[in-house]
């Protein structure tokens, strides 16, 4: 046990669920063997509590480091505020400057709202459609974060959200009258939607991601657009997680359909929490008859790093980068699958790619691939979100120890059991409460 795991242990007496982010924890991971916290970190590189080094060949922050962690320029950007001081009475002028910034990356807007976390930043954009539309329903189609509005749609169905990224999310604590307030949709599913939006008169929004795992066919989103500007109804896209992945903005750029509200989140501050809302001038304004606000929404630091994230962005062509990085291990997952003969799924954007093996022992599988790399010094599963900072060398030294990994993969296909080779239980997958 390193002193990561010995922390570990102790924050599960104390903080329920033993971290804020279910997809930090340890069970999510490597059970009983993960390292669990972090030193400091660089680039792709991350040490431990005990000084381990690794290279982070996986979630980079889940998805927050494009421009890998601890960027000099963001990172002096926002230290020269810290010392200039964060928070006052007034407001911080960087929160107008990112604000043109956002404008200007999105033309079809004319209005932004800022908030910290890319759930509540879904709330917000919930709450303003409703308030525009004077409607309550909204019709979802991805993930969308913890708030009531969103995780009411398992009162409906025990397991409604299963298809949205994770099983098992509960529904204690959210109240039963929200029941069938959301309604979900599947992706490239058109019917589907227009049944929805033909049964429920008092629909105020569609809400979506662009595309998580797989891209839109027979013209899926042009439909959207068209159906809810038909209807109107609010289209919303969700691109907390998509955005400057492909595109310098979201996602939508590079299908040509605009929303009438986008959300911009992860990447955005890379590694600072910073969300921007941006939107119609019309919509954006039915903010002001709602109650939207809170205090370190206007901190300083986000919109810094924000500013400071873009302009490195924008030079450096991140998008462009990361993208390529992701296509080329997609390739070389899918060549090492076929030199050992193992059958695996690819799915995801590159920038966010990753592959399931297609086997009954599959978490199996990927509790093996995390246990075996950290050996080695990798951060790794069976999905890597990129940045800028994965190297070419990075890159081939992680798949010379990969190939190990299959090979030994291969052997478990052909009758040797795997759960001898785990040294602790299988990774979890989805939402399971923690003893």
């Amino acid at each position: 046990m390193g002193k990561g795991q010995d922390l570990y242990k102790k924050a599960k007496q104390m903080i329920p669920g033993g971290t804020m982010l279910l997809s930090k924890r340890p069970e999510q991971l490597l059970p009983e063997n993960w390292p669990s916290y972090f030193s400091k970190s660089k680039g792709c590189e991350v040490w431990d509590l005990d000084g381990n080094h690794y290279y982070d060949c996986f979630l980079m922050g889940v998805g927050t480091n494009t421009l890998g962690y601890a960027n000099d320029e963001v990172d002096e950007a926002v230290m020269k505020v810290v010392k200039d001081g964060n928070l006052t009475t007034f407001n911080c002028p960087e929160e107008v400057y990112l604000a043109e910034r956002m404008i200007e990356l999105n033309p079809w807007a004319s209005g932004v709202r800022y908030t910290r976390g890319g759930g509540e930043a879904n709330a917000v954009c919930v709450r303003i459609a409703r308030a525009f539309s004077g409607k309550d329903k909204v019709a979802i189609c991805g993930y969308h974060g913890w708030h009531d509005w969103y995780v009411s749609v398992n009162l409906g169905e025990s397991d409604a959200l299963a298809g949205h990224l994770l099983p098992g999310i509960p529904t204690d604590g959210v109240p039963r009258g929200l029941r069938g307030t959301s309604i979900p949709f599947h992706y490239n599913n058109f019917d589907e939607l227009l049944d929805i939006v033909n049964k429920n008169p008092d629909l105020a929004a569609i809400k979506m991601e662009v595309c998580r795992n797989f891209g839109p066919e027979d013209n899926f989103l042009q439909k959207v657009r068209n159906l809810a500007t038909e209807r109107g109804i609010v289209l919303i896209f969700d691109e907390c997680t998509s955005g400057f992945r492909e595109t310098f903005g979201g996602l939508y750029l590079k299908y040509g359909v605009e929303p009438d509200m986008a959300i911009f989140s992860k990447t955005l501050g890379n590694g600072y929490g910073i969300c921007a809302v941006v939107g119609r001038k019309n919509i954006m304004e039915a903010a002001q008859g709602s109650w939207i606000s809170s205090t370190f929404w206007t901190e300083r630091i986000g919109p810094t790093a924000a500013l400071a994230a873009l302009k490195v962005m924008e030079r450096t062509k991140s998008w462009e980068i990361i993208t390529e990085i992701g296509n080329d291990n997609k390739k070389r997952w899918q060549e090492l699958a076929d030199k050992y003969g193992l059958q695996i799924e690819q799915w995801g954007i590159p920038a966010l790619a990753g592959y399931t093996f297609k086997s009954k022992n599959y978490l199996a599988y990927k509790t093996f691939v995390t246990q075996e790399m950290l050996k080695k010094g990798y951060l790794a599963g069976t999905s890597m979100y990129t940045c800028i900072a994965h190297t070419p060398e990075i890159i081939d030294g992680y798949f010379y120890e990969l190939d190990k990994v299959f090979a030994q993969i291969r052997e478990f296909e052909d009758g040797r059991d795997v759960m001898k080779a785990l040294e602790g239980p299988v990774c979890q997958s989805g939402f399971k409460r923690l003893n």
